[in-house]
């Protein structure tokens, strides 16, 4: 049987054993860097296509950019230099020469891509643009974990230019909506959303909102970000259009984006100490069908009815698969595909085929029951959407009871290493505030909720009365 560490005692350990023996992805020979395996690539695929169906909805179109930046570029909006430059990978030869400017491997798309924009938009019958990225993107981390945090990742970013700031803000909100709704709806993840604070912006931006989802181990990631970019990059790469007057303006801006670390999100939020648990809109295989038997007589009648379920689930669009593996007992298969999180087993003997029955067991539960063989193609696709709105229950749940309230960074650090999760307080410091609670705690502000306290509450930290709610917690 494959073994993993055990989830409750050493998280970390069984994040990395789920990753590895589930097949999702593998340290490559460059540092910081990974391997998507088959399996981990068609989780990406699946949120990709479905991700990239609500983008197009909304009227957005995908291009492509260059993977270099000039160096010169990331220098003309000195709060994005200043947040990306620690993490920079500069190319400074090429066919065995010297560049006359060294060229920066993109951590971001802002500057190459808003160079171009200058280009396109000359008035305002040009806007909105609407344009969104397939790409990777590098960025040196000096501590890396695969999908949560690694050099190199995949991604998809937005970039859209609006000719007004209500448009842009407007643009902002749409794009966090979409990613609170696929969560919810795809990835049976609830999130919190909220703007975040000044320290934890994005570069440039004037205000970065965000999506917060809780992993089983008491912290919490960041999902997806949609930043109100303003005027800023417009200024600095001469982004201006004549409007209706004739009169020339400055563009507004906004981006916003999702990568790989949804993965990892996955992975920590609905993994359980079996393994990984997926939803399963996001399973590459949603039924595994486990085939019993011990002579060949037996097999070859088993083999048969298994082949004619995948064949009649596959016709209801549900991704089904059958071990018939010689190498391995039925209990390995069992084991292994727990591990990889496959959402429906159906299992089928003798026995099972004389009763006309199969067993089937759920994955996120471990609940076993049994069915009529020949209902299995008209009742497995409303189990599989009935799982995935169990899971995102579940998961609500857990949210709702691990957000608490604290008046005093005593109690704060009390919740936080006792329990984790959220902890909500009342909020009037300032970004080197923030800094010293991160020093004294490892908590920041995950967001700065749209909520208000009704009546005004002492400053967590300052003791300022405030009616700002926000949320700490310790995050990967």
């Amino acid at each position: 049987m494959t073994q993993i560490a055990s989830q409750s005692k050493d998280f970390p350990q069984w994040y990395q054993d789920v990753v590895d023996k589930a097949e999702l992805a593998q340290h490559s020979k460059v540092k910081g860097c990974m391997v998507i395996r088959p399996y981990g690539y068609a989780i990406w695929e699946l949120v990709q296509a479905e991700l990239d169906r609500r983008i197009k909805a909304a009227g957005v179109k995908n291009a492509y950019f260059p993977l270099f930046i000039p160096q010169s570029f990331l220098t003309r909006e000195k709060n994005h230099v200043k947040g990306f430059a620690p993490e920079c990978a500069v190319v400074t030869h090429g066919g065995g020469k010297e560049l006359a400017e060294p060229l920066v491997v993109r951590p971001t798309s802002e500057t190459i891509i808003y160079d171009t924009y200058s280009d396109w938009i000359h008035s305002y019958r040009d806007l909105p643009l609407l344009i969104n990225q397939w790409a990777n993107v590098v960025r040196w981390e000096m501590r890396t974990r695969p999908f949560l945090r690694t050099t190199e990742f995949l991604w998809q970013e937005g970039h859209t230019v609006h000719a007004t700031k209500e448009d842009a803000e407007r643009e902002v909100a749409r794009a966090l909506k979409m990613y609170q709704d696929f969560d919810r709806e795809f990835l049976a993840l609830p999130v919190l959303t909220g703007t975040k604070s000044p320290k934890e912006t994005f570069a440039g931006a004037d205000y970065t909102r965000t999506t917060e989802a809780l992993a089983k181990d008491g912290k919490v990631i960041q999902a997806g970000t949609s930043h109100l970019l303003g005027q800023t990059f417009a200024k600095a790469f001469n982004i201006q259009f004549q409007d209706e007057k004739g009169e020339m303006q400055y563009a507004w801006q906004t981006s916003w984006g999702l990568s790989t670390r949804i993965i990892g999100t996955i992975i920590v939020c609905h993994g359980d100490e079996k393994g990984l648990v997926l939803p399963p809109r996001v399973a590459p295989v949603q039924v595994v069908i486990v085939p019993i038997y011990k002579t060949e007589e037996e097999k070859a009648a088993v083999l048969g009815v298994c082949l004619k379920v995948e064949e009649s689930l596959k016709s209801q669009g549900v991704r089904t698969e059958v071990d018939a593996r010689e190498n391995a007992t039925p209990g390995y298969k069992f084991n292994e595909w727990e591990l990889k999180g496959v959402p429906i087993r159906i299992e089928l003997g003798p026995r099972d085929l004389a009763e006309k029955k199969a067993v089937y067991v759920k994955r996120y539960n471990g609940e076993k029951s049994s069915m009529g063989i020949d209902l299995l193609e008209t009742t497995i696709p409303g189990l599989l959407e009935q799982i995935q709105g169990e899971m995102l229950e579940l998961a609500e749940k857990r949210l709702a009871e691990n957000i608490r309230e604290a008046e005093t960074l005593e109690k704060m650090l009390a919740i936080l290493d006792e329990q984790g999760g959220f902890v909500k307080a009342a909020w009037a410091g300032t970004e080197e505030d923030e800094k010293k609670i991160q020093d004294k705690t490892k908590a920041t502000i995950r967001i700065v909720s749209d909520e208000k306290w009704p009546k005004e509450r002492a400053c967590i930290f300052t003791g300022k009365k405030t009616d700002t709610m926000v949320y700490f917690a310790r995050a990967y």
